[in-house]
């Protein structure tokens, strides 16, 4: 059935003449495609009124469509802020929409192949599903989440019924698989082996589990366990094209490693294969652990001496004169380097009129590139952004003009205010907003020197995940909507500020919008003078 699928959505997009390679990384975007597949729904409940006695089966996946729908247009961002959903949303739309697609072409009906056609050009390829996979992925690394967590919809600080069947978790499998990504490819071929051997019907097969699953152990290094399930896959499936060969490859080596290490023969461990039973490879990230344990609230290295030198003031500009009947409540996050919130920076309006704007031009978000200081995407940085200017809205010039009164800073030179929404497993990785001096070119186009500062605006609040953490000193700043953060990059010098290299951690349940204002050096002169030292 998958393979008459596939052949009628290749016959579709060779229709449309479209092609793309942009990831749903914004829950904004995401939202059209649950009304989308909403009237996919009703497209096809046309369709079977038309065609009845030959769509009994199409009937059953149309029901079960219909109560999806309903649940997901009640509140879409809301339903997508559960990062299964956001997953299962790209697979449905990406692979089972296709096989009914097949199913109805075997006797087509024009009404709803027309509408299909229309829509499938906006559908998410297969490059936005493996994205959706990751993200997951990325998730359960950062917050350490067993395989098992995510199938029975256990997050923390909540529970839900949305699970993941056996096929859900061999597709994750096989995801990580075919990326060479052996940790994540044992830990979800293990859960769909764990699902189906608790009864659990399935299209995948356990010899199919099993193949992929002891591949994975053996590239893990588990040589006895690797052994051991593929036995299983012998002793099921004796005429396995692979399995044989597997079995006494395995076998050889093992065997040689005793005889090298003078060791006897200790059978695999009995003990099922958890999250912590295999240790993830390094990356190229040198302070992971340390980042993706301030997400988790770890390591914060917040005290009581600290939080004794912390404070909260009014903050007037310096009697500036649109700050003085209504002063900005300021809140230290941190002492040094000097980071504060600002409370009530924008209003409910001011917020939803930004988003407003933004949506229709979000598009993956990008980095500066150090060397040509051009715009370019990073698998770093998970988001889609947006640039707005003032002519764009009176609320943009507010918006500036406000950070201008707050911080003493000049604007013009400013970059223009960027919004971001972070969706599935949305994050920014570790990173400077300035440049440094192996990259002295990076913000040469724009004529206005290094980034002397970052105001971060939160737009939303965030169920769980999505902080700001700074992991050369171990802070983490909540997202709270209406609030924003500020803090120097540079010192007054113009030397950059090292400690600054801060993360926004995936986003593990909710919507993540923010937007931020980065301060170049150019205009500062009088208004931020140097300091006599190097590091003041």
């Amino acid at each position: 059935m998958r393979t008459l699928l596939s052949f009628v959505l290749w016959m579709l997009l060779c229709c449309c003449c479209t092609t793309r390679a942009e990831i749903f990384t914004s829950i904004s975007q995401m939202t059209d495609l649950i009304y989308t597949e909403q009237e996919l729904v009703q497209s096809l409940r046309d369709y079977i009124k038309a065609e009845e006695s030959k769509l009994d089966a199409v009937k059953s996946w149309a029901h079960k469509l219909d109560a999806l729908t309903r649940v997901s247009t009640s509140d879409p961002e809301g339903y997508l802020a559960h990062p299964v959903n956001a997953y299962k949303l790209m697979k449905r739309l990406n692979t089972e929409w296709s096989e009914l697609e097949t199913l109805v072409l075997q006797n087509p009906s024009d009404g709803f192949i027309s509408n299909m056609s229309i829509h499938r050009q906006f559908f998410p390829d297969e490059e936005d599903e493996t994205g959706a996979a990751k993200a997951l992925m990325r998730l359960q690394d950062t917050y350490q989440l067993d395989s098992e967590a995510f199938s029975r919809g256990k997050l923390p600080g909540m529970h839900s019924n949305i699970l993941l069947t056996v096929d859900d978790c061999f597709d994750m499998g096989k995801t990580a698989y075919n990326d060479a990504d052996y940790y994540h490819a044992v830990l979800w071929m293990q859960q769909a082996l764990k699902q189906l051997d608790g009864g659990e019907e399935s299209v995948a097969t356990k010899p199919d589990i099993l193949d992929y699953l002891s591949y994975s152990v053996y590239q893990m290094g588990d040589l006895p366990r690797a052994i051991e399930l593929t036995r299983r896959l012998v002793a099921i499936s004796p005429g396995h094209q692979r399995a044989g060969g597997n079995l006494r490859y395995f076998e050889r080596l093992l065997s040689k490693e005793l005889s090298e290490r003078n060791q006897d023969y200790q059978p695999a461990s009995e003990e099922p294969i958890l999250l912590g039973t295999y240790r993830r490879p390094k990356d190229h990230l040198p302070e992971r652990e340390k980042y993706e344990a301030l997400c988790r609230g770890e390591g914060l290295q917040m005290n009581e001496a600290r939080r004794s030198r912390l404070f909260c003031r009014y903050q007037d500009g310096k009697r500036n004169p649109r700050l003085l009947l209504k002063p900005m409540k300021e809140e230290d996050e941190w002492d040094s380097p000097h980071i504060v919130r600002y409370l009530e920076a924008l209003s409910h309006q001011e917020t939803e009129k930004i988003k407003e704007l933004a949506k229709p031009r979000l598009a993956r978000a990008t980095v500066r590139d150090p060397k040509t200081g051009a715009l370019t995407t990073a698998n770093y940085r998970v988001s889609k952004s947006a640039w707005l200017e003032e002519v764009d809205d009176p609320v943009i010039a507010r918006v500036n003009q406000r950070i201008e009164d707050i911080t003493g800073l000049e604007v013009d030179t400013a970059e223009l205010l960027q919004v971001a929404n972070y969706g599935v497993g949305g994050q920014y990785e570790p990173h400077y907003d300035f440049s440094r001096k192996d990259e002295p070119d990076a913000f040469k186009r724009l004529g206005t020197g290094n980034r002397v500062a970052t105001f971060l605006n939160y737009m939303s609040d965030v169920e769980a995940g999505g902080a700001t953490v700074f992991p050369d000193f171990g802070a983490a700043i909540m997202p709270r909507k209406g609030t924003a953060v500020f803090w120097y990059n540079l010192f007054k010098s113009g030397e950059g500020d090292y400690r600054t290299r801060h993360a926004a951690c995936p986003v593990l349940v909710g919507s993540k919008w923010v937007s931020n204002k980065w301060i170049h050096e150019r205009g500062q002169e009088f208004r931020r003078p140097c300091g006599l030292r190097e590091v003041d």
